[in-house]
């Protein structure tokens, strides 16, 4: 269906409205459901589910196609077999069917893989109207997003003062490091680690001039008095975030964090849906939520879990998890309202691989500007990415759920 059908669809709705008329059910977006693919990222093998890089296409029965993101071939089967001949604009709708219509509630697993569908039924709508994804989410915030960069692979300087120096020459805001020890088959000795993760940090904030210029993630390595010790060092200096400053299983742990420190702290990438993330905003346990796509579940969801951090007065600084995924966080961040929001950039500037168009991302002077291009904005080539699976036909097996009886879904 045409943009111009679409909207003489619309105005019939109106008419149908105003004059009394009852409004067909079929008055909807008249597009189905007819096939969903699934292709690996070509050269790319990490096995971690919360940073799987597939790209998903949800294809309706006039051709139009959208493009989504992550989850595993798994995950994404099982969704995509819910899905087929539903009408792809009740998004909402679908998710809720997705996340509910199962016997157990989703786990992380499956909310990464229904995070890529939900990325690509919000890319297919804004094709199909011909506008940018953030237009459809509430429009243009800000002309543009702030970066952070995890390394620096521009620079050619050979220590950290230098490569930190040089990011933010180049415009990024922030310079994120993380604590010393932790790799290859030494053993993790927290006394000495934690001695030296404040040394390196007092060394780059002496070198970048404090200013919230850089952040530290001490990677959930510490138990909880060494990661105090840690943050009690670092009060006196001035970074952005401190993040995950212990581990992620029980978020209520922060509770005693918080008492014992006022270091900004940032939680969030191993975290999942709005429920993962209300308690630590709701009591104010954290200061910037480290969510992202599509671990949250997608695009709604995300916008959700903003929602509640504006509430809450927390910011929003999302983990890098995959180049597409990077560009859709432009449009959701470009679209709300937190006054402190980032994105990460791994290596300090986007990744930008073969299957995707040139200038997916728009990226200058350490930035991400919004692009007006319909959808996300990202032409996929599947020619050049490695073909897994097509569904063609709904799961088999029943999958229980209830509708309230207004329709919408209701726990069974």
């Amino acid at each position: 269906m045409q943009r111009r059908q679409f909207l003489k669809l619309g105005s019939l709705g109106t008419m149908a409205a105003l004059s009394g008329l009852p409004f067909s059910s079929h008055a909807r977006s008249d597009y189905t459901i007819k096939k969903i693919r699934y292709y690996a990222a070509p050269g790319y093998n990490k096995p971690l589910f919360n940073q799987a890089r597939g790209i998903v296409e949800v294809e309706t029965d006039s051709g139009l196609i959208g493009i989504g993101e992550g989850g595993t071939p798994d995950m994404v089967r099982q969704c995509a077999e819910m899905l087929l001949g539903e009408d792809p604009f009740r998004i909402e709708h679908l998710w809720q069917y997705l996340y509910r219509g199962m016997f157990y509630p989703p786990g992380k697993e499956k909310l990464h893989g229904l995070g890529a569908i939900e990325m690509a039924l919000w890319d297919l709508k804004g094709k199909a109207l011909d506008v940018p994804v953030y237009e459809l989410l509430g429009g243009k915030t800000r002309n543009y997003v702030e970066c952070y960069a995890t390394g620096f692979r521009n620079s050619t300087a050979s220590t950290m003062e230098g490569r930190a120096l040089d990011c933010l020459e180049a415009g990024l805001r922030c310079y994120r490091i993380g604590p010393t020890g932790g790799n290859g088959d030494l053993p993790f000795d927290f006394y000495e680690h934690s001695k030296k993760t404040i040394a390196l940090c007092e060394q780059l904030d002496k070198a970048v001039g404090g200013n919230g210029n850089w952040a530290v993630d001490l990677h959930t390595r510490f138990d909880t008095p060494e990661a105090i010790k840690i943050c009690d060092a670092l009060e006196e200096l001035e970074p952005y975030f401190v993040e995950d400053i212990i581990r992620s299983e029980n978020p209520e742990v922060y509770r005693t964090i918080r008492n014992q420190t006022k270091v900004p702290i940032a939680v969030g990438e191993q975290f999942g849906d709005r429920w993962d993330s209300n308690v630590l905003m709701e009591n104010h346990l954290i200061d910037y939520s480290r969510v992202t796509l599509p671990n949250t579940g997608g695009i709604t969801e995300l916008k959700k879990i903003i929602a509640i951090g504006e509430t809450h007065y927390v910011g929003i600084i999302p983990h890098f998890t995959g180049p597409l995924s990077t560009a859709a966080l432009v449009h959701v961040l470009g679209s709300s309202s937190p006054t402190r929001c980032m994105i990460e950039l791994a290596g300090g500037e986007p990744e930008k691989p073969a299957y995707f168009n040139e200038d997916f991302i728009d990226f200058r002077e350490g930035k991400v500007h919004l692009n007006d291009r319909p959808g996300l904005g990202v032409v996929f080539d599947r020619e050049k990415a490695d073909f897994l699976f097509e569904i063609t036909k709904n799961t088999e097996f029943t999958h229980p759920f209830l509708k309230s009886p207004d329709g919408a879904i209701h726990n069974w």
